[in-house]
């Protein structure tokens, strides 16, 4: 098995594979065959609908991206058509353009759930974390909870994730594809041993430590595309979105031999080179030794031991490991002097507290500067729903400004308020903890 689809278990053949070659794009607006306009277009489409495959197989997305763009223009009302055309982009790197051509399939075709799920994983790689999950959400009775819960967690929601996985990997529906799923979402999570216990349950003692080293570069992105980029081998490109020619209410199919307008690509970004998490070779490298880890990331509290029951085989066990003392707690989570003023940094607002405490733990990690702080949260509504702030704070307002333009200038997004309400981030208080209000 390689690398690339032990990582992502069966979600990478929901993504580039199962598109139909040549079908008839009848219905949905289509006129009748009598119509010879129509039946050239018909017949145009599915010639490059073919030469797409075709490209697609060949691994060539630049190739696969202009003949499915061709069959679209022809039958822009064709779900097969838009859904080949989305599975082109995410070939090509072109995750922006694939998330338009996925809502497009959706739109024609609502039950599809190799689209949702495509649609999700294209949203995670341009960064739009809580789409991918309302994505998730609203489809989630047509996307199989294997590819799903790994989707979650790529999403941002590892705790999400996680638990679907874990009922999952319980049920009689487990597999191997299930169970790796579930240890990369571990490993996402920053819980490591509960990780190289469920690996260890369909891998070789030796090749469990390499595919951990795999997953502790996986699990640090510097893009948003890259993890999802790495899981199909592809290099991401600048990608303006889909062209406008190809807009799903655009007019009258094309019929060949008349003048088409002109489809947009996308130039290459130079300055990203591609990501190596795919490229690792199957086999253990020479030489390699026991892996060693820097401290856990998390200072959640370990869930209870967690049963897993490959079928046909003996019971693993995943247990939390035993506090080690001061090695529990990474950098980022320790706590400075507090702080007197009334000044919050505010980062995000999240789905909710599970998500907010995933969302930190990647931050902290990327952004030197949020080392030292402990994050501050609170619950609020906005258009009737519940959403988590998520925040730093205490701080006068000179400092909060500060602190705001150092997140900014490495990448990050916030801004400066006075204090709401805010306080201890909910996953960091231990039970029956009360906190004094001001």
């Amino acid at each position: 098995m390689t690398t690339r689809a032990l990582l992502l278990g069966s979600i990478s053949a929901l993504m580039l594979g199962g598109t139909m070659v040549g079908c008839a794009a009848n219905g949905s607006g289509i006129a009748s065959a009598s119509d010879r306009s129509t039946a050239l277009a018909s017949k145009g489409a599915a010639t490059d609908a073919g030469r797409a495959q075709t490209a697609l197989a060949k691994r060539d997305g630049a190739a696969a991206i202009g003949f499915a763009e061709g069959a679209v223009a022809l039958m822009p009302q064709s779900a097969d058509y838009r859904m080949l055309l989305g599975q082109s982009y995410l070939q090509g790197g072109r995750f922006a353009s694939a998330s338009q051509a996925f809502a497009d399939t959706l739109q024609l075709s609502p039950t599809n759930g190799k689209a949702a799920l495509n649609l999700a994983l294209a949203q995670v790689a341009t960064g739009d974390w809580q789409a991918a999950r309302q994505t998730l959400a609203t489809h989630a009775a047509n996307i199989p909870a294997a590819d799903r819960g790994l989707a979650l967690s790529l999403a941002g929601d590892t705790a999400g994730g996680i638990a679907l996985l874990t009922e999952t990997a319980r049920s009689p529906e487990t597999s191997a594809k299930v169970r790796q799923n579930l240890a990369l979402s571990f490993a996402l999570a920053g819980r490591w041993q509960e990780a190289r216990v469920v690996a260890a349950a369909d891998m070789a003692p030796a090749d469990v430590d390499p595919r951990l080293e795999q997953w502790a570069a996986f699990a640090k992105p510097a893009n948003a595309s890259d993890q999802v980029a790495s899981l199909l081998g592809v290099r991401a490109v600048a990608d303006a979105g889909q062209p406008v020619a190809l807009a799903l209410n655009a007019p009258a199919p094309v019929v060949p031999g008349e003048p088409v307008q002109a489809l947009a690509a996308a130039d290459p970004v130079a300055a990203q080179a591609p990501v190596e998490v795919a490229a690792v070779p199957t086999t253990a490298p020479v030489g390699f030794s026991k892996v060693s880890f820097g401290p856990r990331q998390e200072v959640v509290q370990a869930l209870p031991a967690m049963m897993l029951r490959p079928a046909g085989g003996p019971i693993k066990v995943a247990s939390a490991p035993a506090a080690t003392g001061r090695g529990m707690a990474s950098a980022a989570y320790q706590v400075k002097t507090p702080a007197t003023g009334h000044w919050y940094v505010q980062l995000g607002a999240f789905d909710s507290a599970g998500v907010a405490r995933d969302a930190w733990g990647r931050a902290a990690k990327r952004f030197a500067v949020l080392a030292g702080y402990t994050p501050n949260g609170m619950t609020f509504k906005a258009d009737g729903e519940d959403f988590y702030r998520l925040s730093v704070g205490g701080f006068s307002r000179p400092a909060a400004d500060s602190m705001c333009r150092q997140y900014r200038a490495k990448g990050g997004a916030c801004f400066v308020r006075m204090g709401a309400g805010d306080a201890m981030a909910q996953w960091l208080r231990k039970p029956g903890m009360q906190l004094a209000s001001r």
